[in-house]
């Protein structure tokens, strides 16, 4: 079976000299009372023949209901997950209303096997946290990326 492939945008700014990364909170009921480790960056997988950062622009659309802002995109590479899906992400610093999230939406049979399918937003809000605190709420697999944001900006500052 072929590797699954994932691929996202982690939009960051820097609010009175502090680093802040744009963050969604997964929509549906198994995150819906959960906050620690149910945060991801807006990604999504690719389809076969896809290129990545197409598929990172597209997913960041659909999840932040706006496009990716202009920017000099930072490619911080790729991560196999716990569920070894492999996933690309780019940062790019820009700036976006996080209470305007509107997200694409997925549908699921809740509760299971009840017959009643309903539909859900795949990021239920959005918000702008500090790199530590999004270190917190991201699921764990994801929180290498914040390193590797800090340590691309340590390498090139003024970006």
């Amino acid at each position: 079976m072929p590797t699954r492939k994932a691929a996202g945008i982690l939009l960051y700014r820097f609010t009175g000299g502090v680093l802040e990364v744009l963050v969604g909170h997964m929509g549906g009921p198994f995150w819906a009372r959960r906050d620690a480790g149910a945060w991801s960056i807006p990604k999504g997988e690719s389809l076969p023949g896809e290129e990545l950062l197409d598929v990172a622009r597209r997913e960041f659309a659909e999840e932040m209901g706006s496009p990716v802002p202009a920017g000099e995109l930072l490619e911080l590479g790729e991560l196999r997950t716990s569920s070894s899906k492999l996933v690309t992400i780019w940062a790019v610093q820009g700036d976006l209303d996080a209470t305007a999230t509107r997200s694409n939406t997925f549908q699921l049979e809740w509760p299971p096997r009840s017959g009643r399918v309903q539909e859900y937003p795949e990021i239920d809000r959005s918000a702008w946290l500090p790199v530590e605190q999004a270190r917190e709420k991201l699921v764990k697999g994801q929180a290498p990326f914040l390193d590797r944001l800090l340590a691309a900006l340590a390498a090139h500052p003024g970006r």
